[in-house]
């Protein structure tokens, strides 16, 4: 029997993770009287802590000379939920498929996987929830899983800068991981310059906003994971005992259901 997985972010060790201020990891050598003390459960637990960035993370300024979009608190919103959807499918081990991993990611997620641009958070999880409830992978759970996935994007936005730059940098090497495994795979040619395409785009716009994440303050996320529990709500006010429906803005002006799912 398959032990359920218990989500790093939801560690006590996780609310401690501290990086330097340019981002990168902290090296804190333990003396011999303290590596003593420390117990098993305390060291399994940070182990199971993803490592931030193995250098300093560079300006944001230095990225682009362009003012950063408002919209990234958005698009944060959608690539965190396909990580953590990906994740929890993978029972915490994307390194065991990484190109699957991948590919789970992209289909997920809209920013990365086809250049979507959502312009509110209702319609990022919209999307996210939409992909959830599709036949690949509603055996899940369907919406009900879905929609406690949202609780996870919550609990990291809770966590601050330093786990979300952690868990980005760690999608990071999922990515990387998933490029070199699809190098090797030998697929229609052009079909393998797209994956590669596509991977080799995300794995940009994922550092992009982990820099971007890193030099916000403090008190953003705690407003963003308000809205994000906000729409989490009102998703939930339309769940009924047979159908459940998610509506984005347009959706309701349209009377057009996006996500329907017959239980």
């Amino acid at each position: 029997m398959i032990t359920p997985w218990d989500p790093w972010w939801s560690k006590l060790s996780a609310k401690e993770i501290r990086l330097s201020k340019e981002g990168a990891q902290l090296v804190q050598p333990l003396s011999e009287q303290e590596s003593v003390i420390v117990n098993e459960t305390e060291s399994n637990e940070s182990s199971e802590i993803p490592l931030g960035p193995e250098v300093p993370l560079p300006p944001l300024s230095s990225l682009s000379s362009k003012e950063p979009s408002p919209l990234l608190t958005v698009h944060l919103v959608d690539i965190l939920y396909s990580y953590c959807f990906t994740l929890r499918l993978y029972n915490g081990d994307w390194r065991s498929d990484p190109i699957g991993s991948v590919m789970v990611v992209l289909s997920v997620s809209s920013v990365l996987g086809q250049g979507g641009q959502p312009e509110t958070v209702l319609e990022a999880l919209t999307h996210c929830l939409e992909q959830i409830c599709s036949p690949a992978y509603r055996n899940m759970g369907g919406l009900q899983f879905g929609l406690g996935v949202i609780d996870d994007v919550i609990s990291l936005l809770s966590l601050g800068s330093p786990a979300m730059v952690c868990a980005l940098c760690d999608m990071r090497r999922l990515i990387q991981e998933g490029e070199k495994e699809a190098k090797s795979e030998k697929p229609r040619k052009s079909r393998r310059n797209e994956i590669r395409s596509s991977i080799r785009q995300a794995e940009r716009k994922i550092y992009f906003i982990m820099c971007w994440v890193h030099e916000q303050p403090v008190e953003a996320w705690s407003s963003l994971a308000a809205i994000v529990m906000a729409e989490k709500t009102s998703a939930m006010e339309f769940q009924g005992s047979n159908k459940a429906k998610i509506l984005n803005k347009k959706a309701e002006t349209r009377g057009k259901c996006l996500i329907e799912e017959i239980e």
